[in-house]
């Protein structure tokens, strides 16, 4: 007998195992490597867990916001059912690398287009326009425009351009307190350890709405810049334009002005026009 023949034989058959078993044993469970337009795959979404009307778990461990069901249209529209879609907290510091290692599929987490951020993922988009504002104590009367945070505590969250943005533009004095969540921001303005927050008004608006805060909270009212939302999803992915696709489909019929004001309706916030795709403001 020719034992190496019989060995290489043994490791052929070893090697073809091994690849059927990866070519069809996990059904499309690991995202990207989804099914797609059979239904049957899991696909994974990174959006925000803490910022009501936004993207919020809430205590009965579902999940509500815009991005939250414009996430769920995009998904359906890609092929995917609804409980075959796992959301998993994006925090601002972590988009990047999320998708970058492959932890989410796309990213929809009140995500602003920039530059810089164009450098390390591509974005579908605009499905939202925000402009940044302030939120304050409701009893604060001495900021009424953003030169006013010179030499006061405006706090934002890790990863967030906002807070830099109001330094480097409007008040270089400002002392900039960073927080890993908004809901710590919040804790932080309420007794008075910031003045004030800064990010999206759209973000802002939902906080002052929750009940516990009714009436101890106020926007400023400034639109310090435009916030183009996008869809993040990994550098070169096709994905791009087919969930531009979908987010067409999603306002010519109806279904994002529902989702907006729905989300908006009960806090009064009168929100933008739904953007054109592919056009920044």
């Amino acid at each position: 007998m020719n034992f190496r023949k019989v060995g290489a034989a043994a490791a052929i058959a070893t090697v073809l195992a091994l690849t059927a078993g990866a070519c069809g044993g996990d059904d499309g469970d690991n995202g990207s490597g989804g099914s797609g337009g059979d239904g049957k795959g899991k696909i994974t979404v990174g959006i925000k867990f803490d910022q009501p009307g936004i993207g919020l778990k809430e205590p009965d461990g579902s999940f509500s916001g815009i991005d939250v069901e414009t996430a769920k249209y995009v998904a359906k529209q890609l092929g995917y059912d609804e409980k075959n879609i796992e959301f998993k907290e994006t925090k601002s510091a972590d988009r990047e690398t999320a998708l970058a290692n492959g932890d989410v599929d796309f990213i929809v987490a009140s995500y602003s287009i920039t530059p810089e951020r164009e450098e390390k993922v591509d974005f579908a988009g605009p499905y939202f326009l925000a402009h940044q504002d302030l939120l304050i104590r409701a009893d604060d009367n001495s900021i009424t425009e953003a030169t006013d945070l010179n030499s006061k505590k405006l706090c934002s969250v890790t990863g967030s351009t906002s807070a830099q943005n109001v330094q480097n533009d409007f008040a270089k004095d400002a002392q900039l307190i960073e927080r890993g969540g908004y809901s710590e921001c919040i804790g932080a303005l309420q007794n008075k350890v910031v003045d004030a927050l800064t990010t999206d008004n759209a973000i802002l608006a939902g906080y002052a709405a929750q009940s516990q805060y009714k009436g101890k909270f106020k926007l400023a009212g400034l639109s310090l810049s435009n916030e183009n939302y996008g869809i993040g999803v990994k550098k070169g992915s096709d994905l791009k334009a087919q969930i531009n696709t979908a987010l067409e489909k999603m306002v010519s019929d109806g279904t994002w002005q529902k989702v907006m004001d729905d989300a908006f309706g009960p806090a009064n916030f009168k929100f933008e026009p739904a953007p054109q795709i592919g056009q920044l403001k």
